[in-house]
């Protein structure tokens, strides 16, 4: 997060390295501007009716709508995947978030009245306040999506934002810039565009909190910087996300799972099938169908194919690194393997199998079209393999047995995980995400992802106001004893018993 920033960040498509733009970059002066905007916009914002946010958003998420072949087009333009995959997993994504937080927000800020306890003629509740103005730096690999979510999530909450979206995919930025240009609230959504000199500025900005999604590696660095101020964070870090099948599972189904949760978006996203555990009872034929299955990706730049280019070149330098690791340790590739001689960043759909955990390719986030299959004898040695990381995003069970599933699940390091499934967990704006280990700090969606952006206040009040109450000066004398007694009625089940309760 240190260096000397270039003035502007040059935009290609990955598909052909065609030029797409030219943006200046935001220098420090311009960051703590937009914060300083963000800043005096955000008392209004916080004060607003609830209805009130859930109209603007729902407002924004109209002009999504009317906007989306264009928006269809710049993802793609800057990412590289296909429409379908910008269609469905950054539009349709947003626009399902707006509208559960739009619908449940004021649901689950309201105060929530908590039980007094042995103080019984108290009152006590919980009360949700906006931070203030949350910072927020998103990657490349779902630009939209993934600074729409924590956007939308912190203003629903009362925030202000201020957005600073991957150089990789800065058009995008821009994008997200122009669906919050309204008059009505200047200020409420700034985007500062740059490397990793405008995502320090940000972090050491004077921002109430910063939600960070990237790698690991790049998480502790923001850790670090934030926790100079003592601003706190959310992070969504990086996954190494295990899939274990057993033997009674669908295999048809489990295996086109494997390859659509292993190669979606050309691997590029951390809830990806990144290793495979099958029981070897029916770990060749399951080998046999991924390949076949694998070998019929349609990978173009048609738009109409099923998965499109890597987005950002130093990826592919990380994917051709596993696997040549990979092979030097005794791994055969079976299909795939190598990038693809043609103009762009493409990355063949690669299978490996013969893998250990001494590869590489079994322990580091690859975020590539590669997928590793492990044999293992039991369902005891897979979970053991699955926890054997630093990382706990997501994984997957595969069984005809659901309860069975659901108990493998439960011994699963992860902070998500799918039965009979993968990745789509997500999709369900109720249910929070996020890791635990190396994989983030907090959660995003749900109730708990909202209440991320909160601060929580407690406050007590007392119903019947005597003059004075038992315990304040002077200590009456009998107080050690009317204490005691109180705690045997109210926690001693012996006590209860003796005297008849």
């Amino acid at each position: 997060m240190t260096g000397s920033a270039p003035a502007t960040i040059t935009c290609s498509d990955p598909r052909d390295g065609s030029l797409t733009a030219v943006i200046d970059v935001s220098s420090p002066a311009e960051v703590m501007a937009a914060v300083s905007d963000a800043r005096k916009v955000a008392p209004a914002w916080a004060e607003a009716a609830p209805e009130d946010r859930a109209a603007y958003l729902l407002r924004v998420r109209d002009r999504i709508l009317d906007r989306a072949e264009a928006l269809i087009d710049t993802i793609c333009a800057a990412t590289g995947k296909q429409p379908a995959e910008a269609a469905t997993t950054e539009l349709m994504a947003v626009c399902e978030t707006i509208g559960y937080y739009a619908e449940f927000a004021e649901r689950w800020l309201r105060d929530q009245p908590v039980h007094p306890g042995t103080l019984w003629h108290k009152r006590a509740w919980k009360r949700y306040e906006a931070l203030g103005v949350v910072g927020v730096i998103s990657p490349w690999n779902y630009p939209f999506t993934l600074s729409m979510t924590p956007v939308v999530t912190a203003l629903a909450a009362g925030n202000t934002v201020v957005l600073k979206p991957s150089d990789v995919t800065a058009t995008v930025g821009e994008s997200v810039r122009e669906l919050f240009e309204d008059s009505s609230w200047p200020g409420l959504v700034g985007v500062v565009q740059g490397g990793a000199e405008t995502g320090e500025a940000l972090v050491r900005s004077d921002v109430d909190k910063i939600a960070f999604t990237g790698s690991a590696r790049t998480g502790r660095r923001v850790m670090a910087a934030a926790a100079e101020r003592l601003t706190p964070v959310l992070l969504e870090l990086g996954g190494k996300d295990p899939m274990i099948v057993c033997a009674d599972a669908d295999l048809d189904r489990a295996t086109r799972g494997a390859v659509w949760g292993s190669m979606q978006n050309s691997g590029q996203t951390c809830m990806s099938v990144e290793r495979v555990y099958v029981d070897a009872s029916i770990h060749d034929e399951f080998v046999d169908r991924v390949v076949a299955l694998v070998e019929r990706i349609r990978q173009d730049d048609s738009g109409r194919g099923d998965i499109g280019a890597m987005t950002f070149p130093p990826q592919v330098e990380v994917i051709e690194r596993h696997v040549t690791d990979a092979v030097s340790k005794g791994a055969q590739v079976l299909t795939g393997g190598t990038t693809l001689d043609r103009p762009g960043l493409w990355y063949a759909p690669t299978v490996l199998v013969d893998v250990d955990h001494t590869m590489e390719v079994m322990r580091e986030e690859t975020f590539g079209p590669v997928l590793p299959i492990m044999r293992t004898a039991s369902i005891d040695e897979a979970v053991e393999l699955a926890n054997d990381s630093r990382y706990g995003l997501n994984s997957s069970v595969w069984s005809a047995d659901e309860a069975h599933a659901a108990e493998i699940a439960g011994r699963i390091e992860a902070g998500n995980v799918c039965i009979n499934d993968c990745i789509v967990s997500y999709a369900i704006t109720g249910l929070p995400f996020g890791g635990v280990k190396e994989s983030g700090v907090g959660r995003v969606h749900g109730p708990e992802g909202l209440r991320e952006f909160t601060s929580v206040k407690s406050i007590m009040a007392t119903r019947a106001r005597p003059p004075r109450e038992p315990w304040w000066f002077p200590v009456p004398a009998r107080l050690a004893d009317l204490a005691v007694r109180t705690m045997r009625l109210r926690f001693a089940s012996t006590w209860r018993r003796r005297l008849g309760r």
